[in-house]
């Protein structure tokens, strides 16, 4: 056994060597990756009886009811229904920027007082409003165990990164033919139709909600003492469990090096994005690119996104095959290797974007920045998804929490991005007047070198970070405790809100 490990760590190309575990002799894994049968009979947990006599069911005694087990078809038809609402919502907060221009019109007002003032309250209620990429993570991990995620978590990265880009291209047409007031009902129109084929479509996916729901239907149909998981819980909405979970993202994004640099890496890729959508209008405008050519223009972009995500494609394939070998072969930091040659794009097409936004004074054919700024989204969504991949893997679970800070950093660094751009953009070259397009970029794709620094560190160091990781250690705890398996939810001092100090 050990010498068909070892022959089969030589099949893996050098660079990711390192990254895969020799086989342990007599290894054997109950099912193969992505397989919808429940954990074999001698690892699996049967119902549990009480002291006080009632029957607590488990995830293996209605396994063919679970999201695990739904067909692929449906699995799909979900996270394309998600898809679209995730679209929705990045569509909603980029496609405002084109009704900036007509309401400083409408209003007699300032460009940053239509841009931060007059909104900034129902800015507040958007933020509140936007955990809607956290919850569509918690919804694969309903459907996919945590090995068999990767396609989907791409998949549903794409919409994220792409809401952003479809905004300004439907916002152009909508600015050059429609008056202000349909920004915001297109926003409206778009959001209601994507909830309302979530309502009647998406099908309750939480585990321990379904066996409630079949514990009662057990109850009723035969009478019999069956009860679910959170049914028998005590206190379940305590205010400690409440401000446990609630703090635990925040915790792990101030403590965590990998969780903290991964983060302010995503967040500051999207609000470039976003900042992006201020600077086009200048650049383009030298080509004498109207309100829609502008809008146009954002299409390389979504070109780049698209690449990239399929780019992922032979690597998600190449780990399957690893896994179904052996599931515990790769280490976490396997799946940054794509991003270690793709992050650079970004600094890349900074760069390029930057000195070909001369204009035509210089000779410089509008295609150029075109070029360098699809070579941004491919860096955006590589980054986006890689992280999000490594943090799943890293975390297990507690990934909800590790990939909350991810979506705090996103989020927060995309929104005040709406404040800043265009200042940024009309003030920083104030003092060059032969380049004041070009140095406010420049100075973005210095920061963009910066952050991804940590990406290799993380790479090759990630084994030695995660070992000084305290959710890290508890995750090892479990481990031990459950005789070297994989640990699939939080154990009990993670739920008790205890952890292993570094």
């Amino acid at each position: 056994m050990a010498h068909v490990a070892a022959k089969e760590m030589r099949s893996v190309p050098p660079q990711e060597e390192r990254l895969e575990k020799a086989s342990s002799p007599g290894h054997n894994s109950d099912t193969a990756p992505g397989s919808d049968k429940p954990p074999s009979d001698d690892k699996a947990e049967p119902a549990t009886t009480r002291e006080d006599g009632k029957i607590e069911i488990k995830e293996e005694d209605y396994w063919d009811k679970l999201g695990y087990s739904f067909s692929p078809f449906k699995k799909w038809t979900i996270l394309t229904v998600i898809f679209w609402v995730q679209i929705s919502m990045n569509f909603n907060t980029s496609i405002y920027s084109n009704a900036v221009e007509p309401l400083t019109k409408a209003f007699k007002i300032s460009g940053q007082a239509a841009r931060v003032g007059t909104i900034i309250g129902f800015r507040f209620l958007g933020g509140l409003s936007s955990a809607g990429g956290s919850v569509t993570l918690g919804l694969i991990a309903d459907m996919w165990e945590a090995d068999d995620q990767q396609y989907a978590v791409a998949y549903i990265v794409l919409s994220s990164v792409g809401g952003s880009v479809v905004g300004p291209i439907v916002g152009a047409f909508v600015q050059r033919w429609l008056s202000w007031h349909w920004n915001f009902w297109v926003q409206l129109i778009f959001g209601g139709v994507v909830q309302l084929a979530h309502f009647f479509i998406v099908p309750e996916t939480r585990s321990t909600i379904i066996l409630d729901r079949e514990a009662k239907k057990r109850r009723k149909a035969t009478g019999g003492n069956i009860w679910g998981p959170n049914e028998l819980k005590e206190n379940r909405f305590s205010a400690k469990e409440i401000l446990a979970t609630w703090g635990r993202p925040f915790e792990m994004f101030v403590r965590e090096p990998i969780v903290l640099c991964l983060s302010l890496l995503s967040g500051f890729s999207d609000a470039l994005i976003f900042t992006f959508l201020e600077s086009f209008q200048p650049v383009y405008e030298q080509w004498n690119f109207g309100t829609t050519a502008q809008g146009l223009a954002f299409i390389p972009v979504l070109i780049g996104y698209f690449l990239a995500w399929v780019s992922f494609f032979p690597f998600f394939a190449r780990h399957n095959k690893i896994r179904a070998r052996d599931p515990n072969a790769l280490q976490p930091e396997a799946r940054l290797y794509w991003l270690l040659y793709l992050a650079p794009l970004e600094a890349t097409g900074l760069f390029g974007f930057a000195w070909t936004s001369l204009g035509p004074a210089y000779h410089v054919h509008w295609i150029a920045p075109m070029i360098f700024s699809m070579l941004i989204g491919a860096a955006n969504y590589a980054i986006y998804v890689a992280t999000i991949d490594y943090m799943i893997a890293s975390y297990g679970p507690y990934s909800a929490s590790a990939t909350g800070g991810n979506a705090l950093a996103r989020d927060f660094l995309a929104g005040i991005a709406a404040m800043y751009s265009t200042p940024f953009y009309t003030d920083v070259g104030n003092g060059h007047a032969k380049f004041k397009l070009e140095w406010p970029t420049t100075i973005l794709a210095c920061l963009a070198i910066m952050v991804t620094i940590p990406i290799y560190i993380f790479y090759w160091k990630g084994p030695y970070i995660r070992e000084k990781s305290k959710f890290a250690q508890t995750l090892a705890s479990d481990r031990k405790e459950r005789g070297g398996e994989r640990v699939e939810s939080v154990g009990a001092k993670a739920e008790a809100g205890h952890m292993e100090d570094p």
